[in-house]
């Protein structure tokens, strides 16, 4: 080994991934960090989109993603600003607020559709967030969908080094979120003052940190990563952050699954055909859809 490739084996961080920006339809764009042709998954976390913070005026609609399918995950939605109103064809219509958590498990299938709130499209608002995606392991993927909604004020939170760090799904730092999750995993909300330092922990084999605001470096290296990016660490690896500036971070990590998972539109599993079967009963119309709301996201046309 060469003493360039010696180095190279201990750096800390395996990649740095730009989100490339991608649009949802209706004008709503988000940038998406996962999957990336750099990294596909990290541990259970297949998708990882990040949105705003974006500001509309009246009758500007805000976010309207009408109503389309899941199957084989679950779906976090984590708002820092503005409202969604969520609605699914399990019957559930729920209001989601800044730093709440929606988690809804599409297991065997489930049709949900996320808005602005009526009273937001008509005044206006913003709009900043994450939503992300998390494979579920192989013999939960056919399980009965499942939602469940949690208050910002559930969620255990605590102050390490002056970091204020909040667990929002999964364990961490000897806490443990309610949110139900079906794999060892862990989404940590991380808020840096400026010039504060924090060691992450190492229990997860993989982990990476989404930059949501602000500017941080990993110590002993001299990259700084700036708002947007998603830091991928490798397994291992000793990591502690410094905060050039006040800074906010998401925190994913978990164990890697063992089978690979295919990923088609908004259908994960680890079969082709299943996902086959998925693309098949959206398109003839057997899923369950949503009470009341007729419209729907067409699956996207293939090339030929």
């Amino acid at each position: 080994m060469t003493p360039s490739s010696a180095n190279a084996a201990f750096q800390p961080i395996e990649h740095v991934i730009v989100p490339p920006v991608r649009d949802l339809g209706d004008g709503f764009k988000v940038r998406r960090a996962l999957p990336s042709a750099l990294k596909r998954m990290v541990g259970p976390f297949v998708f990882l989109d990040h949105f705003g913070p974006v500001s509309f005026g009246p009758d500007q609609q805000g976010m309207q993603v009408r109503p389309h399918p899941h199957i084989g995950l679950s779906t976090l939605t984590y708002l820092r600003a503005g409202q969604i109103m969520h609605r699914d064809s399990l019957g559930n219509e729920q209001l989601i607020r800044a730093g709440d958590v929606n988690w809804m498990t599409a297991g065997r299938g489930i049709v949900h559709s996320e808005r602005s709130p009526p009273a937001v499209q008509a005044n206006g608002g913003e709009l900043f967030g994450q939503q992300i995606w998390v494979a579920l392991p192989i013999q939960h993927e056919e399980i009965e969908p499942s939602f469940c909604h949690h208050r910002a004020d559930s969620l255990p939170s605590a102050e390490e080094a002056g970091v204020q760090l909040t667990v929002v799904a999964g364990q961490a730092f000897g806490l443990r979120s309610p949110v139900r999750t079906y794999s060892d995993l862990m989404c940590v909300n991380l808020v840096m003052p400026a010039g504060s330092r924090f060691q992450l922990p190492t229990e997860h084999v993989e982990r990476a940190a989404l930059l949501v605001r602000g500017e941080v470096r990993v110590e002993d290296e001299s990259a700084r990563f700036d708002q947007g990016q998603l830091i991928v660490f490798r397994p291992g690896a000793n990591i502690v952050l410094r905060a050039e500036q006040a800074a906010v971070l998401l925190l994913v990590g978990g164990e890697p699954l063992p089978e690979r998972r295919h990923i088609y539109w908004n259908f994960v599993s680890s079969s082709q055909d299943r996902i086959a079967q998925a693309k098949d009963d959206w398109r003839e119309g057997r899923f369950e859809g949503i009470e009341g709301d007729s419209e729907f996201i067409p699956l996207p046309k293939e090339s030929a």
